[in-house]
């Protein structure tokens, strides 16, 4: 007998109300019933709030709002604030679940909204895994750098094509969003941040530059001449800066993000269909290919290998100073 997770224990107690979805064969104890094929069968009829339910992910909090058909991630990543190996893999199998889920969600449950938020206090995400970055550079590996570098940019071309659903992406930015969590904010539709969010791009204080979008992103949203100034600055930005620029959508007082996601979503549902025709004519017409973006970050490995042994040390010296900041050694 399959082993019987928390998550379908509480997906077998709701559905056991579902009026559909709760005529599991009588006689049997909830372990057995749990683990019936028909359960098993049925339990990929669920709508999104219980097919979410189902499943776990190390690194990602996951909260389902049915009634405005939106889906709610935040990243909670365990040994470093930023990209570890491990959110990269859960984002990854966190992606394929939800394109499996919307193809198979009756048409007027559809998902309309994606919001990724963080779960760390202050921080939305600072970027590479610079311990990581270290190690594999110290160690010649290019090959494995490499590797993580694909991943980065499979899951940002992702976000930059909505995972190929008509939904809309919303980044809700409450800290800091620098490198990659920067370059991922920028990946979405929207950006909605807190007043005391920070934006910025630091590769360039240890010899290396932003290689997972930021100049495709910005030189499309702004223009090249900008996009080259914020990467060769290192500038960290305010969110009041980037609203100016066009970057950011709203910007809202503090503790005030989440509130302000949904108002905006309650205001803009009805304009759903539009905006998102709008939004892919734009892609249409300046257009960002997955290609473009591998062969960027290819250049950024090559960049990353050429490091020399103070460019590391700072590297290290930043990864201690982010360890720090959210109680890691």
């Amino acid at each position: 007998m399959a082993e019987v997770t928390d998550y379908e224990r509480l997906a077998y107690q709701l559905m056991k109300g579902h009026p559909i979805l709760g005529q599991i064969p009588e006689g049997l104890d909830d372990e057995k019933r749990v683990n019936t094929t028909h359960f098993r069968e049925r339990r990929e009829g669920l709508p999104p709030e219980l097919s979410f339910a189902l499943r776990e992910w190390e690194n990602l909090k996951i909260k389902v709002d049915p009634a405005n058909r939106t889906l709610w991630y935040y990243m909670t990543p365990h040994s470093a604030p930023s990209f570890t190996p491990g959110l990269l893999s859960d984002l990854i199998d966190f992606r394929n679940t939800v394109q499996s889920i919307y193809h198979r969600t009756p048409a007027d449950q559809k998902l309309l909204y994606l919001v990724s938020g963080s779960g760390l206090p202050g921080i939305y995400n600072l970027g590479g895994d610079l311990g990581y970055f270290a190690q594999h550079i110290r160690s010649k590996d290019r090959e494995r750098l490499r590797r993580y570098a694909h991943d980065c940019i499979d899951l940002m071309y992702s976000c930059a094509s909505s995972l190929g659903l008509p939904i809309i992406l919303i980044s809700l930015v409450q800290g800091d969003a620098l490198g990659g969590g920067f370059e991922v904010a920028l990946s979405s539709d929207i950006i909605i941040a807190e007043r005391s969010a920070k934006f910025g791009l630091p590769e360039i204080l240890f010899n290396l530059f932003p290689g997972m979008g930021a100049y495709s992103f910005l030189s499309r949203k702004l223009d090249p001449a900008r996009a080259m100034r914020m990467i060769t600055s290192g500038k960290v930005y305010t969110a009041e800066e980037l609203q100016q620029m066009g970057l950011v959508e709203l910007v809202v007082d503090d503790g005030k993000g989440e509130e302000a996601v949904r108002d905006y979503i309650a205001r803009n549902s009805r304009k759903h269909a539009i905006h998102r025709t709008i939004r892919d004519v734009g892609r249409r017409v300046n257009g960002l290919t997955y290609e473009e973006l591998r062969d960027v970050v290819d250049l950024w490995v090559d960049a990353a290998m050429n490091l020399d042994e103070q460019d590391l040390r700072k590297i290290e010296r930043l990864r201690a100073a982010q360890a720090k900041r959210v109680g890691l050694t």
